[in-house]
């Protein structure tokens, strides 16, 4: 337990705590139950492995309801979520000089709104860099950030670009997004709209030479390196070439989910083994029951409906190359409506599935806000008791709730860090 106070002090904070939380629909519960997920909440360490970056004043689709980014300060104070890692994440982009170019400056935007969000006093929120600094943060009541990293076509050519994102603050990377490019394959080869023809499978059969140094660099700075987006084999040679454990910071179960994004029960059994841990998203296209050949054949109509290529990857892909807005709507809308009843208890199947095959201890939450995730009873940071709740009324101990939203996180980015071989920074 990380809260180390006289008894009557901790029963103080924790009633008031437990009286700042919403308000969860307990008609059907047990009020002990309630209470008791209320005290294992207040004491555990919160943290989503993944959300994106939103910036103030640029429109988005994927904002809440208000406006304001599902994981904006005040949104993790109402549901008691500690802590987020952030992603510099950019989507596909050209290989050339200017793709290179425009990536580097999505991420030096994403840079400085993480960097005027912790600046802004009303926010309480740190950027942390450590554990230890993040555990520091957690314990005076501060919520704190993470920055993560994802697609190494940030770094275009240039393998030093790690160091610099380092430099930044940056504490985990992934190395791709969706489609391939010079450092890694992605588990989502892209799409040309105009030849209709996709991305090879895989270009480099997993990791380029480049993707092999990138991982070599990211161990010797004790960065967290994230295998969420990669492809199976890349996935796999990730954890093979690595001298520390990985995560997934927003990865289902294939088992359960049949799409490209998901991990296999090898590539979980493999991350777990190196000691990692896979961060599970409330995510419906990563949760749909994809067994069910009449979901699959709506799916498939639906797409061709709206002129899009019939096979897919996960469900709500290429609906970016749908130029008609009142058809991109409808297929959103649609598709979404078609994965059938997904909610809360849907996400945590997924997390037993994970336990059942490899323990407790290489678990998490990472949930992909701010880029299409949520649902019913988990759409923002407001909501994380819920998880909590619903762990506990699945026969989860404290122990065990603890290591799911951020122990087992923490206790991998202190593996990480002990692996360091380049002098810490002054």
């Amino acid at each position: 337990m990380r809260i180390i106070m006289p008894n009557s002090t901790l029963k103080a904070v924790l009633t008031f705590l437990v009286a700042a939380l919403p308000l969860v629909a307990t008609a059907n519960l047990d009020d002990g139950l309630v209470e008791r997920a209320r005290v294992i909440h207040a004491q555990s360490l919160t943290l989503d492995a993944h959300a994106d970056i939103e910036i103030v004043g640029k429109p988005s689709m994927y904002v809440g309801p208000d406006g304001l980014s599902k994981v904006a300060p005040e949104k993790m104070r109402d549901g008691q979520l500690d802590a987020v890692v952030m992603a510099l994440a950019v989507g596909p982009k050209p290989r050339n000089e200017q793709g290179f170019a425009d990536a580097r400056r999505v991420a030096d935007d994403k840079l400085r709104a993480v960097t005027a969000l912790v600046e802004e006093r009303g926010n309480r929120t740190r950027l942390v860099k450590s554990p230890d600094a993040l555990l520091a943060s957690v314990d005076q009541g501060d919520r704190s950030i993470v920055l993560s990293l994802q697609n190494a076509l940030i770094f275009g050519e240039d393998l030093s670009a790690i160091d610099y994102f380092f430099d930044q603050g940056v504490r985990m990377f992934a190395l791709t997004h969706m489609g391939h490019n010079g450092f890694a394959d992605s588990s989502r080869p892209l799409f040309n709209a105009a030849t209709g023809e996709r991305e090879v499978t895989a270009e480099h059969g997993g990791l380029s030479s480049k993707g092999v140094a990138a991982v070599g660099r990211f161990n010797a700075l004790g960065a967290v390196i994230d295998v969420s987006q990669l492809s199976s084999a890349a996935t796999l040679q990730v954890v093979a070439q690595s001298t520390a454990p990985v995560v997934a910071s927003h990865s289902n179960a294939r088992a359960l989910t049949d799409v490209s994004r998901n991990l296999s029960d090898r590539e979980i059994r493999r991350i777990a083994a190196g000691g990692g841990v896979v961060h599970v998203a409330p995510f419906a296209g990563y949760l749909f029951d994809s067994n069910d050949p009449a979901i699959d054949g709506a799916i498939r109509k639906m797409r061709r409906e709206a002129g899009i290529d019939e096979d897919y990857l996960y469900p709500f892909e290429l609906y970016w190359e749908i130029k008609d807005p009142a058809i991109k709507t409808t297929f959103l809308g649609g598709v979404r409506a078609l994965l059938g009843p997904i909610s809360l208890e849907t996400m945590l199947d997924h997390i037993d599935h994970i336990v059942a095959l490899v323990g407790v201890d290489h678990v998490g939450i990472g949930t992909d806000f701010n880029h299409g995730s949520g649902i019913p009873g988990y759409n923002d940071a407001s909501e994380s008791f819920n998880v909590t709740l619903g762990l506990l009324r699945r026969g989860y101990s404290a122990s065990d709730i603890q290591k799911i939203w951020g122990g087992n996180f923490v206790r991998v980015w202190k593996a990480v860090e002990k692996q360091r071989t380049v002098p810490e920074l002054s």
